[in-house]
């Protein structure tokens, strides 16, 4: 329910309730460096679109065949243990 005196003030806005806005300069970890809006003065990220695989269409490969090569030892023990046990 709206009361009856409400009287719709304009485009005014609460004073001294909101953030400053600042033109904020985001650095990348890669060095890559570019200016935006924000609430805070600047802003460091680890990934940016000049470094993200998905925008540079480059893909970092990641070594798993250590990986793999300690999970065949592992269950490789265990079927011997499992074939000695019989």
């Amino acid at each position: 329910m709206i009361a009856k005196n409400f009287r719709f003030q304009g485009n005014q806005m609460k004073k001294d309730i909101h953030p400053k806005f600042y033109q904020a300069k985001v650095r990348c970890a890669c060095g890559h460096e570019f200016m935006t809006g924000s609430t805070k003065e600047s802003i460091r990220v680890e990934i940016c679109s000049k470094c993200h695989p998905f925008f540079t269409g480059k893909q970092k490969l990641v070594d798993t065949a250590g990986r793999v090569e300690r999970f065949r030892r592992k269950y490789a023990k265990a079927e011997e243990s499992k074939e000695s046990a019989e």
